[in-house]
């Protein structure tokens, strides 16, 4: 199944590399590199300009650690953002495809965004799963890492579709026991893009101005970047095509159905059904 469906942040590969550069991008980040598939397009763009890229990964698999120990210009940490973040000096840009959910990704841009200001440098935060299903709904591969009370009520065992808030067990699209969905979406602090509003608005209470980039498609990808940066409207007109395109938004839908009728049929089929 999973080849019907790309899926991975390296389906945008020629464009961030193209917002790396126009930020002049020479130290980055990545958080979540799985078989390094992103990775490869980041390493590559280092070679290319003598920057350095540091992967941020407590479990990728065993094909990424291999790629990463032969590769120059790449740095792996095999530990968790939020833990190996704060130890990090400066970077130009983050690449942030790791925990979809609220806590997570609210604390990533918030120590992604100090790291760079802290140094008298603009912020520049790249992430994945802004859309369905992750933008109104956490995900947890590890739940145990996120605090009691910005944990929601979680299974292994369901599946989510598109028309509904709600979870079904053993049908949708779901995470073959390596992800848990929160049993919910929508409401407070939940869903990886309420966290990037979220952290938006209150950096813009506390007198930043952010820029926010929305394409969507492949799962969504948001850009979050200071609306201050010398490089700032470079990167807007790269994105300005794809920003909140929708024509994208409606491929993207009827992507997502099929794929989810794909899944039911072979369900019902599993059933007898």
């Amino acid at each position: 199944m999973a080849e019907l469906l790309i899926h991975s942040m390296a389906e945008f590969g020629e464009l961030i590399l193209e917002v790396l550069a126009a930020a002049d991008a020479r130290t980055i980040a990545e958080i979540g590199a799985e078989f390094g598939g992103m990775s490869a397009h980041l390493a590559q763009y280092c070679h290319e300009r003598g920057a350095e890229l540091i992967s941020i990964d407590p479990s990728p698999k065993p094909e990424f650690l291999v790629w990463a120990a032969a590769t120059p210009h790449v740095r792996h940490i095999a530990r968790p953002s939020l833990e190996a973040m704060p130890e990090l000096g400066p970077m130009d840009a983050w690449v942030i495809d790791g925990d979809h959910n609220y806590y997570t990704v609210f604390h990533e841009l918030a120590l992604a965004s100090a790291n760079a200001w802290d140094a008298g440098r603009p912020a520049l935060a790249i992430l994945h799963d802004v859309g369905w299903p992750c933008a109104r709904r956490d995900m947890y591969y590890a739940p145990e890492r996120i605090p009691a009370d910005y944990r929601h009520p979680h299974s292994y065992d369901v599946g989510v579709t598109l028309d509904s808030r709600g979870s079904i067990a053993h049908r949708g699209f779901r995470g073959g026991g390596f992800h848990a969905w929160a049993l919910e979406a929508g409401g407070a602090r939940n869903g990886v893009l309420t966290a990037v509003e979220d952290f938006i608005a209150e950096r813009k209470a506390q007198g930043r101005t952010l820029r926010y980039a929305h394409v969507p498609a492949v799962f969504g990808l948001g850009v979050v970047y200071d609306g201050d940066a010398p490089w700032a409207d470079d990167v807007a007109r790269i994105l300005a095509p794809y920003d909140d395109n929708l024509l994208l938004a409606r491929l993207e839908e009827n992507r997502l159905r099929n794929y989810l009728a794909v899944i039911d049929w072979q369900d019902r089929a599993a059933v007898g059904g």
